[in-house]
């Protein structure tokens, strides 16, 4: 049975790797940090706790990217075939207010990944989750061959990463991995985040909850994909016989308004009556337009997306409904009962958000 350790287990990605893994027979680990309050409602319908004789496949341990010691131990005690380090402050308008915590953990935290994995000698392939928002303002399609240009500190962190990951891997024989993923999202997504806040924010209004939706720059352009394609893609980098950067994502783009135009009027509402803009939501610096040439992982991979933009939105609105206990179109569930039925189970993404 091999072994997978996740770091950031507890997230969106993280959540949705492990059940993945877990349908492909993997005994998987993975680092959460200690708090007061439990923050594994993403994890808790698949864990195990060993003190009530539960045995693998799903393991927690306590760690913390800003302690080199503790990723050190959890290495050694657990002896991962594959590491996927999936944990980071990753909110990039977050990252103005907090630079110097967002480049300890972005950062330096994937330096003392690497460099506990060197010094255990444990054989582990690993995996970087880089960004799209490394490439700022390149000219789009944006590729592996584009130029950087970091416009954040969220961004600028993970260059460091990103190239440390190449360094242990050039300068160590390392099989270490950047997956540089484009916008990513489903029902699990941090509600803070500008799809989830949208699709949060429908579904209180039409509750009766929540008067208006205020956010920033409705022109921005991104790349959004289905979280749980793009966790096929980690684990499809892991198992290839050479470790390598790749691009991934829908190869389209759409902009905030967009987003807004799409989910409203899937239940029949014109966003314009609701929304309202507020400076705040800005950020110091904007990145306008991100949009992947995933070629490169299309031809090694044979990797592409399945689930479109359109198809998104609604799998993100009908479970925000359905939290909300209002009836949903169902669309979204069709597409995800379609698409994803030999290993992602509809109910999780709704139980698993533990509301």
């Amino acid at each position: 049975m091999p072994k997978a350790l996740i770091t950031g287990i507890t997230g969106q990605d993280g959540s949705y790797l492990a059940e993945l893994l877990l349908s492909k027979g993997y005994e998987v680990h993975g680092i959460i940090r200690r708090s007061s309050t439990f923050n594994t409602n993403r994890v808790d319908h698949i864990y195990r706790d060993p003190h009530n004789g539960d045995k693998a496949p799903m393991r927690l341990h306590y760690g913390d990217l800003g302690s080199s010691d503790s990723l050190h131990k959890i290495i050694v005690d657990v002896q991962p075939d594959e590491i996927y380090n999936l944990a980071a402050q990753s909110h990039v308008r977050v990252s103005f207010d907090l630079p110097e915590y967002t480049g300890d953990i972005d950062g330096l935290g994937v330096t003392r990944i690497l460099e506990a994995i060197r010094r255990s000698g444990v054989q582990v392939r690993f995996y970087q989750a880089s960004t799209s928002e490394l490439f700022g303002k390149a000219k789009p399609p944006q590729s592996e061959v584009t130029q950087f240009e970091p416009q954040s500190p969220y961004a600028a962190a993970k260059a460091y990463a990103y190239y440390m990951t190449r360094n242990y891997r050039e300068g160590y024989d390392m099989f270490a991995c950047n997956g540089i993923l484009f916008n990513h999202e489903s029902p699990r997504r941090g509600e803070t985040f500008v799809t989830r806040k949208i699709t949060r924010a429908l579904a209180a209004i039409l509750a009766g909850k929540q008067q208006y939706l205020y956010l920033g720059n409705l022109d921005s352009k991104r790349d959004w994909g289905y979280a749980p394609e793009y966790v096929e893609c980690m684990w499809m980098m892991l198992q290839h016989e050479t470790p390598m950067d790749l691009v991934i994502g829908t190869g389209e783009s759409h902009t905030v308004r967009e987003f807004l135009e799409e989910a409203f009027g899937y239940v029949g509402l014109d966003y314009q009556d609701y929304v309202r803009i507020d400076d705040i939501y800005y950020r110091p610096n904007e990145v306008d337009y991100l949009l992947s040439d995933p070629t490169k992982a299309k031809n090694l991979l044979g990797w592409e997306p399945r689930v479109r933009f359109h198809e998104l939105v609604r799998i993100m609105v009908d479970a925000d409904l359905e939290l909300e206990g209002l009836e949903a179109p169902g669309e979204g569930k069709e597409v995800v009962d379609e698409k994803f039925g030999d290993w992602h189970d509809w109910g999780h993404q709704v139980v698993s958000m533990g509301r």
